[in-house]
């Protein structure tokens, strides 16, 4: 099918920053894909009388996610303001060991409608409920299939006996159910990547080292990433430290797990040297700066990285640790901690962040998104410039990071299909989630 979509505005990321908008620019779709950009008035005839005008508004490439919990975000406000270990045993084991595979379903639902209201069309689930098999993994798939947002699911490699039994495999369960969930899903979603699966050791606390090599070598057997919680807490660093005298990215690099394939999760508590060595082996980052605030892990040396020359994507995480799942709030908060941890208003910039959103996340999940341009996935955020959050309208992009609101969200497209309009999703009615959250939730305290 071919589509025909314009605004008066786009905002296009492979150029920057020579050239981060365009104006009076159509998108010409075909089977989800992108397959012609160019000015509004060299359409021909036919196309002229399909396309879509979006007046007054910005096209901007969909935001991705690279870093959530989606389960998690039935979990909002049961252990706010506690310490992480608290928050832990409070709250996510508490909760983690009592839902049912609906129940996940629905946690899915609503984290995945959120999102969407909030223009992001791709995330990664880092998911680790998962019984030693794959059906709950299944129930995620069938939330993000019914609402139309596309997924990466990052099957959790888990092992540590500490963790809830329904978290744990032995290192053949996961190895084998993993594969499975790939051998599965990455074939049959290959042309249109509305779903893909990547393996995902838990951290140095949840997965032994041969389980984190398993899924290294299972990343690279099938050329996917890898993702894993690194250094979130300060407790992991001086952990590895007290066992190993090693800080835990000298670690993983000491045993061949650093590597252009791993993208780490947090990375918190890294020295100098941890980021040499993390750009030299072209490992990325996936920054979730709320959660870091939210249980005061402390704040990711961002600007180091991105001066050292690594990839660093955004991520919401959980929400039971964030509350809220807006890339847009992550672009703000990311930018703003940086200024105000350097006490220098000029430490980092907004067109930075939108690299991060959408470039930087598209390599953090191997997929062709996260720009508006030829042969790119066709997903698409369309934001109202007549919102009330976006004026005065002279800065487009400045607004768009620091100030816009999900009320300025006219309309998402995922491969070419639209999935919300108006604040209204259109796969699943809002009213069906609400109801859904509030039964699952009823009787819990």
């Amino acid at each position: 099918m071919r589509q025909v979509i314009s605004a008066d505005w786009l905002l296009t990321s492979e150029g920057f920053p020579q050239q981060l908008l365009m104006s009076d620019v159509a998108l010409v779709i075909e089977d989800g894909w992108i397959k012609e950009r160019l000015p509004i008035e060299r359409l021909s005839g036919e196309d002229q009388k399909r396309r879509v005008h979006y007046a007054q508004s910005l096209l901007c490439p969909g935001f991705v996610n690279s870093h959530n919990h989606s389960f998690q975000s039935l979990l909002k406000g049961f252990c706010d303001d506690a310490d992480f270990f608290t928050w832990r045993d409070q709250a996510l084991y508490k909760y983690a060991t009592v839902l049912s595979r609906e129940d996940l379903y629905t946690g899915a639902l609503f984290a995945f409608a959120e999102m969407l209201k909030a223009g992001i069309t791709t995330v990664c689930d880092f998911f680790y409920i998962n019984d030693q098999g794959n059906d709950n993994a299944r129930a995620i798939m069938q939330a993000a299939e019914d609402l139309g947002i596309r997924l990466v699911f990052a099957r959790t490699l888990y092992d540590w006996d500490g963790a809830p039994a329904r978290f744990r495999e032995t290192i053949d369960q996961a190895l084998d159910n993993t594969q499975a969930l790939m051998e599965e899903i990455n074939p049959k979603y290959a042309h249109n990547k509305l779903f893909s699966v990547l393996p995902a050791p838990h951290s140095l606390h949840g997965a032994s080292l041969p389980l984190i090599q398993a899924g290294r070598d299972l990343a690279s057997q099938y050329d996917t990433k890898f993702h894993m919680h690194i250094a979130e807490g300060q407790y992991e660093r001086q952990m590895m430290l007290d066992k190993y005298g090693l800080s835990p990215i000298r670690y993983l690099y000491e045993h061949d797990l650093l590597n252009e394939r791993l993208v780490g999760i947090h990375c918190v508590w890294l020295d100098d040297a941890d980021i040499a060595l993390m750009a030299r082996q072209q490992s990325a980052l996936s920054y979730n700066p709320s959660s870091n605030m939210f249980l005061g892990d402390g704040i990711t040396r961002l600007r180091e990285m991105l001066e050292a020359g690594i990839s660093v994507s955004l991520g919401t995480d959980g929400g039971c640790s964030n509350n809220r799942a807006s890339i847009i709030e992550e672009m703000r908060m990311a930018s703003l901690l940086q200024k105000v941890k350097w006490c220098d208003a000029t430490v980092s910039n907004a067109e930075d962040m939108i690299i991060s959103a959408t470039l930087c996340g598209a390599s953090a999940l191997n997929l062709p998104i996260g720009s508006l341009s030829l042969n790119r996935l066709a997903d698409i955020t369309v934001v109202d410039l007549n919102d009330l959050s976006m004026q005065p309208t002279q800065n487009m992009v400045k607004n768009l990071v620091y100030a816009s609101q999900p009320s300025a969200i006219k309309a998402v497209y995922v491969h070419g299909k639209k999935v919300q309009e108006n604040g209204q999703l259109l796969g699943v009615p809002e009213a069906k989630v609400l109801e859904k959250v509030r039964h699952t939730t009823k009787n819990w305290r």
